[in-house]
């Protein structure tokens, strides 16, 4: 069964930062492409960055230069650095994985085949 674990929320001062994670057990990690959205009350859910199997990545516009996505197999794991958060970046933040060839652009991983359960992420002003 697969299973997705984030991990790192937290709250924060604008202009901090954090990192978030994610474990993927009972899945082929390192041959799928991986994605990190974000919700924030109100509002869809978005794509905030993704990253193929062989480790393109590929950013929203508004995190671009501020957020970094990585990706760990030899753990199974992904993360998301998160460097001058704003409040605008407070959001439920969710850990993703594709389908072998499931496309990355524009920050957004498509397909999506499973979800993890979200990490919280709140930013004061």
């Amino acid at each position: 069964q697969v299973q997705l674990a984030e991990s790192g929320g937290g709250s924060v001062q604008a202009g901090g930062s954090l990192r978030l994670s994610c474990i993927d057990s009972g899945y082929r990690y390192s041959s799928v492409p991986m994605g990190w959205f974000r919700q924030a009350p109100g509002k869809n859910r978005e794509g905030v960055a993704a990253i193929s199997s062989a480790g393109i990545t590929t950013y929203a516009r508004s995190v671009a230069g501020r957020f970094t996505i990585s990706r760990d197999n030899a753990k199974n794991t992904l993360y998301l650095q998160m460097n001058t958060l704003t409040p605008e970046d407070t959001a439920m933040y969710y850990c993703a994985a594709g389908s072998r060839g499931s496309p990355v652009g524009g920050g957004t991983l498509f397909g999506v085949a499973y979800w993890g359960q979200g990490t919280q992420v709140t930013v004061s002003s």
